[in-house]
């Protein structure tokens, strides 16, 4: 679900446009004089609830001038389909790509939001056929419609897992494989990536469906993959020292903390200094 809850306790994220986008991005704008990185990603590139995301930590510690693409519930469709944020990465002498789950882009099964991934705009042809038996108009949010799939008929699912899991591998080759300077994809959860994402139960953990050998089919097309899962220390911190008021409780408390951003941050860090 998206939460846009803001009032009194809420963090002011300073929102800013880049160029032509239309995306509001976290603030301060930064100029994008070179050198500089980029960071791409999701609800954790973006910060929320942190006053000073792992974006603005790596420019504290590099020096370097770190503009923040991040988007909350974002998938890679929001960046790929951007009039200004591809050519920004391009450019950048270091880009930053956190992986994002797989569910949140348009696919042979379902179309999201252009601007919103997380919402589902509707089913294809195709989808409809599988699933005679369901009524899409029940659905706002692709995990929502995922959760009714996956129950309607574990079966039938797998041909849409498989479908999300092979789009992933092939939209993120193409978008990183567009980058003129260093790239770092970053796997940012509270578990190392698995082969068997959903053997716990579920759809699985965030990111969604991104599974060991996914990230193996991405490498190649990256300098570095960092991988940062927090210390039990971190994440037992759970949400000190986050900003948010009471109506955003439940949805901080199931976002990475201060301290897991800022091992994040010595990460990537020290992974743009053995790249520069």
């Amino acid at each position: 679900m998206t939460y846009d809850a803001t009032g009194p306790g809420a963090l002011d994220y300073l929102p800013c446009r880049y160029g032509a986008s239309k995306l509001l991005f976290r603030g301060p704008r930064r100029k994008l004089e070179k050198p500089y990185v980029a960071f791409i990603g999701g609800t954790e590139t973006y910060g929320r609830f942190i006053e000073k995301p792992f974006p603005s930590l790596v420019e504290n510690e590099t020096g370097l001038v770190c503009a923040n693409f991040g988007c909350v519930n974002a998938g890679i469709d929001v960046f790929a389909h951007d009039p200004f944020v591809p050519g920004a990465a391009a450019d950048a002498k270091v880009t930053v790509m956190q992986v994002m789950g797989a569910h949140n882009m348009t696919n042979r099964f379902y179309s999201v939001h252009p601007r919103r991934n997380d919402r589902f705009v509707g089913p294809s042809e195709l989808l409809k056929t599988i699933f005679r038996d369901v009524d899409f108009s029940e659905y706002n949010f692709n995990k929502h419609l995922l959760m009714g799939l996956h129950k309607k008929s574990p079966d039938r699912f797998e041909a849409v897992y498989k479908e999300l899991q092979s789009a992933w591998v092939a939209r993120m080759r193409l978008m990183m494989g567009q980058m003129r300077g260093k790239t770092i994809l970053l796997w940012f959860a509270d578990h190392a990536p698995s082969d068997f994402p959903m053997e716990h139960g579920g759809l699985g953990p965030d990111p969604l469906f991104v599974t060991r050998s996914m990230m193996e089919q991405v490498a190649p097309y990256v300098t570095k993959v960092v991988q940062v899962v927090p210390s039990r220390r971190a994440q037992h911190d759970g949400t000190n020292g986050m900003v948010f008021n009471p109506l955003e409780a439940y949805s901080a408390e199931e976002l990475m903390g201060v301290q897991a951003h800022e091992e994040a941050a010595a990460a990537i860090s020290q992974a743009i200094a053995e790249l520069t």
